[in-house]
């Protein structure tokens, strides 16, 4: 357990945009959502379209009400028909105005939804080919905080950023249009005050930009502490560590709480406020120059429409503004997302090789797997594997056992394709590691962990796995891993929801649930990683019998820590220190005086 210290300045491992400057990450942004939008760009160019009319119908009815003013209500000349159809006119375009916005409302919508669909999917996709080392790394709730939380923005950069600024930047330029051919002077001066809007803007991004990417970055941190809680609560619990944790979290929950008020004073000084006093300015300066002119009637109708259009100028520069504080949260939610989607995924595998490999599988005189000289480290100058050489026949069945430290588990992970082997070589089946197809070498290889994965479904899917297996391939791998009474024994049979993680099992049937999920892909090599370490005696000796049952008919390859598990292994290998210490079948290795097989196998037999 660590100190309280370590867990109040623990932080995350994965990687962060935050090191990118503003121009960046944006660049970075845009180019990942055009991606994502691609098949729908043609929508954007519709929406244009449509709130250009829409922008158009709403500058028409100030002109119109200034018809009304000067030619109808000033000469008291009430000609009744043609003012209804005037004030009717203003209703009418108002009502379409809107209806249309609506429309696009409703198009941008879809825009967002899909391209969210398609990001989230990519993202999901590619976590899914990462290589095993970027897990080695990774936390858990960070990456499902990227491919829930931070892909979601995307749906508010489209529905509430793009709507609201293409919409607003329409209606400014159509309104500014309309203005000029009032009067070109007036209009002047409303532009001339426009430029305080970039000042406003450029403070509000210096400002809130550090904040909003902290902010997102401790959203991130809040889901990685508490999934990982949830999934370790009996260890947390039993060590009494429920008042550290709390602290810890409350302590980034405090932080994000202190960003978020940052980003929140931002925007109440620079956003709303700053315009309103803008909005203020423009109409004192129109109607200070109306009052310095010599007015005539013909004036105030252009005096009407000016402060209507002053209105229509300030606020959408208001909802243009108050749109940064979520442009700024996508930009840095997107970037974060193309930081994940920038992971090198796992080395992709020749196709073209793939004839080759299934030609090699055909050769029974080629070893299952051939290491030769094979070197390794996880650190440059840590070297964990040393001239590791072994071969093992089609058929066999092999046991790889040693201390803590030895090198077993690299060597499955090496032999698993987690980490390329730049030193040496690895054959299976006569052919090269990293030239075989990759769908064939999950065909190939069969794993059985150490910690069984179990899905919160059915025995069935469980054993499947999305495959596709007939019921008769189900129940044979069951039969052959000895657990098809245990499951017929519950009271759906194979149809039995397994809960959570395999709550409703025990630790033994979780483990004989894996090697029938592995044995169902009918693999040709089958690598058992401390397979019964977690197990007891008498599911142990269930499993040596499956295992002397498959003897022939696949390769079996068993890192093993209870050596009981491989004392029937044709060929027994100890590593020492990434060596290959001593090798034989039980009994040879027995008769080496004070042998590091034979001092572990007595250790474990002295424990019993």
């Amino acid at each position: 357990m660590p100190a309280s210290g370590a867990i109040n300045n623990w932080r995350p491992a994965l990687t962060q945009p935050e090191k990118q400057n503003a121009g960046e990450q944006t660049r970075r942004a845009i180019g990942l959502l055009r991606e994502a939008s691609g098949p729908d760009l043609h929508h954007l160019g519709w929406a244009v379209l449509f709130l250009t009319v829409a922008a158009g119908l709403e500058v028409l009815g100030p002109l119109l009400g200034k018809r009304l003013i000067d030619n109808h209500l000033l000469p008291k000349h009430l000609d009744w028909p043609v003012m209804a159809l005037l004030l009717g006119g203003v209703l009418v375009t108002g009502w379409i105005s809107t209806w249309v916005r609506y429309r696009q409302l409703v198009r941008l919508s879809g825009v967002a939804m899909r391209s969210v669909q398609r990001l989230r999917e990519r993202v999901y996709t590619h976590v899914l080919k990462l290589p095993m080392a970027f897990f080695d790394r990774a936390i858990t709730g960070q990456l499902v905080s990227r491919v829930t939380n931070d892909t979601e923005a995307v749906k508010g950069l489209y529905i509430q950023v793009l709507f609201v600024i293409l919409d607003s930047t329409i209606v400014l330029l159509g309104t500014v249009a309309a203005m000029g051919w009032l009067d070109w002077r007036l209009m002047l001066i409303v532009v001339a005050l426009l430029p305080f809007v970039l000042v406003i803007v450029w403070l509000y991004q210096r400002l809130s930009a550090p904040a909003v990417t902290r902010a997102r970055q401790l959203r991130s941190d809040i889901n990685a502490q508490i999934a990982e809680s949830i999934g370790g609560m009996t260890v947390l619990q039993a060590n009494n560590a429920e008042l550290r944790f709390g602290q810890r979290f409350a302590a980034t929950n405090a932080d994000h709480y202190t960003q978020r008020m940052a980003e929140i004073r931002a925007n109440a000084w620079l956003l709303r406020p700053a315009l309103d006093m803008l909005n203020i300015l423009l109409l004192a300066s129109v109607i200070f120059v109306f009052g310095q002119r010599d007015m005539s009637a013909a004036e105030v109708g252009v005096l009407y429409a000016f402060i209507n259009y002053i209105a229509r100028v300030i606020e959408p520069l208001i909802q243009i503004t108050m749109q940064f504080s979520q442009l700024q949260q996508s930009v840095v939610a997107t970037a974060r997302v193309a930081v994940l989607l920038d992971e090198a995924v796992a080395q992709e595998h020749n196709a073209a090789g793939a004839a080759h490999v299934r030609h090699a599988a055909n050769d029974e005189n080629a070893p299952a797997a051939d290491i030769r000289h094979l070197d390794f480290e996880y650190i440059a100058g840590q070297r964990v594997l040393h001239d590791l050489s072994l071969q093992i026949p089609q058929g066999s069945f092999f046991g790889i056992v040693g201390h803590t430290g030895s090198g077993k588990s690299t060597l499955l992970s090496l032999l698993l394709r987690y980490y390329p082997a730049p030193h040496g070589s690895i054959r299976m089946n006569g052919m090269l590691l990293d030239e075989i197809d990759n769908e064939q070498f999950r065909a190939d290889v069969g794993l059985v962990p150490q910690d069984p994965f179990l899905l919160a479904a059915s025995a069935r899917e469980n054993i499947d796995m999305g495959r596709g297996l007939s019921q008769q391939e189900i129940e044979a791998a069951a039969r052959a891993a000895h657990c098809h009474d245990f499951i017929m024994a519950m009271e759906d049979g194979y149809e039995t929801v397994m809960g959570e993680g395999g709550s409703r099992l025990s630790s033994g049937q979780k483990q004989l649930i894996a090697i029938a999920r592995a044995l169902a892909g009918k693999p040709r090599i089958l690598l058992l990683d401390e397979a019964t370490s977690r197990i007891d005696s008498h599911t142990e000796q269930i499993v040596q019998v499956a295992l002397n049952e498959l003897r022939g008919q696949v390769t079996i390859i068993a890192i093993a820590h209870r050596l009981s598990t491989i004392r029937a292994a044709d060929r027994i290998v100890v590593l020492n220190h990434g060596r290959i210490e001593e090798q034989g079948p039980h009994e040879d290795l027995m008769q080496i005086e004070n042998g590091l097989y034979q001092r572990l196998y007595l250790l474990q037999q002295l424990a019993a």
